[in-house]
């Protein structure tokens, strides 16, 4: 199971296990929109994070350029649902970020409503353009509403990673906290965030998400077609890589 499952009390822990970093492949993402559609319905408040050191170091680029053609596509489709799975999610979501989180690593803790880091921690940013690949329009709307078109900007277009304390400082998270007490401090910004009335604060979410999803009907049919095309050619495998050779040096 690439998605384990705590209970804590009436919060559940959603903790994404793929030794050794997380790294996002089509099966846990298809896992993650599984239980997220299952929890839907109930909608009990909600933290996600992940095993060991890292919360997620993002997309597993050995498996796009390994698998055969099409699986690219494929891992497209399933990373922009599960985008939106999170950010859709009825109830109160609380990323706790208890290291690296990177690329699609930081867009599934942006797409939560509330953030909440281990210090000392990882890396967290968006590297995307670093190996010359391009983003979903889930991810630049999510991470837009999360952070705002200035922050936005700086994380998608620096394409830097920064400290935990940097990315408090910036926008990137919304507050800090010591390692051993992270899990039950985001259990308990859920738990509060539950107590407000479930209604009140759906309709609250959907207030404030809506030019997020205005954009997506908008432009993700047609910028997402163009995305998937970009992710399969063999010029994008060749920059994915010259990237991964350099960080292995």
């Amino acid at each position: 199971m690439a998605i384990e499952r705590e209970a804590h009390d009436d919060v559940v822990l959603l903790r994404m296990a793929r030794a050794p970093v997380n790294a996002l492949d089509l099966e846990l993402l298809d896992e993650l929109i599984a239980v997220l559609g299952e929890l839907a319905g109930q909608a009990p408040p909600l933290v996600l994070t992940g095993a060991g050191s890292s919360f997620s170091a993002g997309v597993d680029l050995r498996r796009i350029t390994a698998e055969p053609a099409g699986y690219a596509a494929e891992f497209l489709t399933s990373l922009t649902a599960a985008f939106r799975a999170v950010f859709q999610y009825p109830g109160p979501t609380v990323a706790a970020v208890n290291g690296h989180a990177i690329a699609g690593g930081y867009v599934l803790a942006a797409a939560c409503d509330h953030r909440v880091a281990a210090e000392p921690g990882g890396r967290l940013g968006l590297s995307e353009l670093r190996v010359g690949v391009p983003f979903p329009t889930e991810a630049i709307e999510i991470v837009r509403f999360a952070v705002g078109t200035a922050a936005a900007r700086d994380l998608v277009l620096g394409a830097e990673l920064v400290d935990v304390r940097t990315a408090q400082r910036k926008g990137y998270v919304d507050e800090l906290t010591q390692p051993e007490t992270l899990d039950q401090t985001a259990v308990r910004r859920a738990r509060v965030r539950a107590e407000r009335g479930a209604e009140a604060y759906l309709l609250a979410k959907r207030q404030l998400q809506r030019p997020a999803w205005e954009n997506l009907q908008r432009s993700a049919a047609t910028e997402d077609a163009l995305v998937k095309q970009l992710w399969s050619r063999s010029d994008t495998h060749g920059r994915i890589q010259k990237f991964m050779a350099s960080i292995a040096e």
